[in-house]
């Protein structure tokens, strides 16, 4: 049985062991390996191994940062197709979308690989009589990410690429689930010529979480995960005195307007719910339908939602693998029963599924439920599987007024041939990610990604230039330099700018 454990101090190592998880194969059902769940004491080794290596990297030149970002992008992206087969074996996604990950990932690498431009300061000449005012930004010293398992890869790179380039030192505590590729992340690391110290791994569960969460040497804390962990670790984290910013989860809406192209919205929509099966948090999961194209997008959906090809991710004809446990499994297939039972009509049940020859994987194909309320389960959970709801609305605003009243807020599309209706929606949902005939809008890495509500806990949204500013801090500096020889008088009233 394979062991994974940690990477502290630029090397591997099992640590002080606080027992051990299953890493299933979720298209077979049988355990693929164990991973080693990390101690206190493990997550005290690796915050004493970053805060030594931040002395040294932290005086860093730019260019030596920079030198080392653009070594660990072309040693990941020539290893692209090995950390996609990492992802796939272990959370189930399609190898194509794995790959996709890994792809949006290094996206974010690229971004950072120009940290001497976006480490720019400003400069006032003359601010006043013979005095100078600048600022420059600095690290924040040793900074933490957790992160799910729907990304193994991509949203952990949503966060150390940037704080790394700042010149901080990063702990990663990865999802349990799928904890291989971080190990690989951090070989690159080092092949990159990254001090030894500068990124760790501990992996683990709650008590490494915690002991991030509390340990006085960590400074900022990045977390992506569901809501009530992340109001946790937000309440936590700040409670002890450090920066968080803390990304929640989802009910993201498509609204369907009646001259949206029917045939798009449906491809488009179809690809949004159960692409990646549904786990991720910008999965559509309710299409609001305006008017009366409802029958005719729900037909369309359903049809094309019943041809998906469902398999292992490593099949190159699946278009959606396993879900990620067995467990996670049976409870989207609750929510398909709950849904049924509360009066929504089933149009696609994916219960029950069998791929033949991995009768034991962890499988459920695509259902759509119909005539959905907001009353339901189906609709006010997050469900992180593949089901898509089907809410009916009479008119754009209608369908505006459902979408702000709920309690999340990440993102939302819509589909429509309007200029002045897609116009109207983009102004007036009270949500922080819109597409426009554009189901999932994830915005590339040069912007910032969060959304608003229940979806994001502190201010500071992450990667682009929210992540910058969230792994740094700013000094200004008032500066004279008077002539030696005729001194300037020192002044006991309050300085202006004269």
């Amino acid at each position: 049985m394979r062991t994974i454990g940690h990477w502290i101090g630029g090397k591997p190592t099992t640590g002080t062991p606080g027992g051990t998880a299953p890493v299933w194969d979720p298209a077979t059902g049988v355990q693929q390996a164990e991973v080693v769940l990390g101690s206190v004491a493990d997550v005290e080794e690796a915050v004493e191994a970053a805060a030594a290596a931040f002395q040294e990297w932290s005086q860093a030149s730019l260019s030596r940062r920079a030198k080392a970002l653009f070594a660990f992008r072309e040693l990941a992206t020539a290893r692209a197709g090995e950390l996609a087969g990492l992802v796939s074996a272990e959370h189930g996604k399609v190898l194509s979308d794995a790959r996709g990950e890994v792809e949006r990932g290094l996206e974010v690498v690229e971004f950072a690989c120009g940290i001497p431009h976006l480490l720019k300061g400003s400069y006032s000449d003359q601010a006043s009589t013979d005095v100078d005012v600048y600022s420059f930004r600095q690290p924040l010293g040793v900074v933490a990410g957790i992160t799910p398992f729907n990304f193994p890869v991509m949203v952990p790179m949503w966060m150390h690429p940037v704080a790394i380039a700042c010149g901080n030192t990063f702990v990663l505590k990865p999802s349990e689930r799928d904890p291989s590729a971080s190990m690989l992340v951090a070989e690159l690391w080092q092949e990159a010529g990254l001090p030894d110290g500068v990124f760790n791994v501990v992996q683990g569960g709650k008590e490494v979480v915690d002991a991030l969460l509390d340990n006085p040497g960590v400074a900022a804390v990045s977390f992506v995960g569901s809501t009530p962990i992340a109001r946790y670790v937000h309440e936590r984290g700040t409670a002890a005195g450090k920066r968080v910013q803390a990304l929640g989860g989802a009910k993201n809406h498509a609204v369907v307007l009646p001259d949206a192209d029917v045939d798009h919205a449906s491809d488009h929509l179809v690809a949004a719910a159960f692409g990646s099966a549904g786990e991720r948090c910008m999965a559509i999961s309710a299409a609001v339908t305006v008017g009366p194209i409802g029958d005719a997008l729900v037909e369309a959906v359903t049809a094309k939602a019943a041809a998906v090809t469902v398999g292992p991710g490593r099949d190159a004809s699946s278009e959606m693998g396993p879900i990620v446990t067995r467990e996670a499994r049976d409870r989207i297939a609750g929510y398909v029963g709950s849904g049924e039972r509360q009066g929504a009509r089933l149009a696609l049940d994916g219960r029950g599924l069998v791929v033949p020859g991995h009768e034991d994987g962890f499988f459920i194909g695509p259902s759509v439920l119909d005539h959905v309320t907001t009353s339901m389960e189906v609709y006010r959970d997050e469900i992180f599987g593949p089901v898509l709801s089907v809410v009916r609305a009479g008119t754009v605003d209608e369908a505006i007024a459902l979408i702000n009243s709920n309690p999340y807020g990440n993102g939302t599309a819509v589909f429509t041939s309007s200029g002045e209706a897609a116009r109207r929606f983009k102004r007036r949902v009270t949500v922080g990610m819109i597409g426009i005939n554009v189901p999932i809008p994830v915005p590339m890495a040069f912007y910032s990604f969060g959304g608003w509500k229940d979806s994001l806990f502190g201010q500071s949204r992450i990667h682009g230039p929210d992540g910058v500013d969230f792994y740094t801090r700013t000094k200004v500096v008032t500066e004279r330099w008077p002539a030696v020889s005729a001194p300037a008088a020192a002044s006991y009233h309050f300085p202006t700018s004269s």
